[in-house]
């Protein structure tokens, strides 16, 4: 056998493995993997528990109920218990049950680089199935949509092969965990998908309990601070004004440090201190201001309260 013949032998069990890597991961997953059915639009929807589907905010829209079509062929209604467009997630609860829930792992464990899989499900038959790798964690890309435009952050994107009626759908790691339900932004083009973590865990859950997610808010536009001594910060790039960063004494220039005795390293992770049982509630903040450490304290109030 030649150097060439054994380099190509290589590769060919290489490839095999990793078709059967991918080929395992559809057949586990797609069972789990609905199409959303709308009278505006179509998407995908991922089975998180006994009759409890997840799906993203703009595939369900303003519509409040519609129909799912499993890969086993049966349909059901559904209604929608639960959205958070700041997420982009959405969760919906079918009449007739559902297929058993996929396995969700989680995405504060992946790499640049590793191997993903994203099923969703088209309009054809069948699950729509692309693999790639993970390209870059922790993206923040503005959305526009039916409800209103926001920052989704904390993206996942991939190499995969975007579909748009794959969004709500599965992006899942070669043992065929779920660590991202699969979504879409206006003119970006490669595959894109909203970590499944344990803040994400949080909102789904509060959604399937109370139907919304109380977040709180600070009034401030934070960009990333990379610190000197390592780690980061969130630098204050403005502030609302009469919110309650203003009122705290937060000024242009500030890097928040700390809030509350959690620290605070970037956008995302200032994010996740902010939901309900942080509104109204004196909160302490520690920030640098001309590079000497400082303290205020702010009391969050809920977003979109008057």
């Amino acid at each position: 056998m030649s150097a060439r013949d054994e380099v190509v032998g290589v590769d060919e069990v290489e490839r095999d493995a990793y078709s059967r890597a991918v080929i395992g991961v559809a057949a586990e997953v797609a069972p789990r993997v609905a199409r959303v059915r709308l009278r505006r639009t179509e998407g995908s929807a991922v089975v998180w528990a006994d009759g409890v589907l997840v799906t993203t905010a703009h595939v369900a829209g303003v519509e409040t109920s519609g129909d799912v079509l499993f890969a086993d062929g049966s349909e059901s209604r559904f209604e929608l218990i639960g959205i958070e467009p700041v997420s982009d997630l959405a969760v919906l609860r079918v009449r007739d049950g559902s297929p058993d829930a996929a396995t969700f792992g989680d995405a504060d464990g992946l790499d640049v680089g590793q191997v993903v899989v994203a099923v969703g499900s088209p309009l054809s038959p069948g699950a729509y199935v692309s693999a790639g790798v993970v390209g870059a964690l922790g993206r923040a890309l503005p959305v526009t949509s039916r409800r209103a435009g926001r920052l989704l952050e904390s993206v996942i994107q991939t190499d995969t092969t975007p579909n748009p009626v794959d969004a709500g759908g599965a992006l899942c790691d070669s043992a065929g965990r779920v660590i991202g339900i699969l979504t879409t932004v206006t003119g970006i083009g490669t595959g894109l998908a909203i970590p499944v973590d344990p803040t994400t865990r949080h909102i789904i859950d509060t959604l399937r309990t109370e139907g919304r997610v109380r977040r709180a808010y600070l009034g401030l536009i934070g960009i990333p601070a990379p610190l000197p001594t390592g780690g980061g910060g969130v630098r204050v790039f403005d502030v609302v004004r009469g919110g309650p960063a203003e009122r705290a004494g937060l000024r242009r220039g500030d890097v928040v440090l700390d809030i509350g005795g959690a620290k605070v390293e970037d956008a995302q992770s200032l994010q996740r201190l902010l939901f309900a049982d942080a509104i109204g509630h004196p909160t302490p903040i520690t920030l640098l201001r001309g590079g000497e450490p400082t303290e205020v304290t702010a009391v969050p109030i809920e977003l979109g309260a008057d």
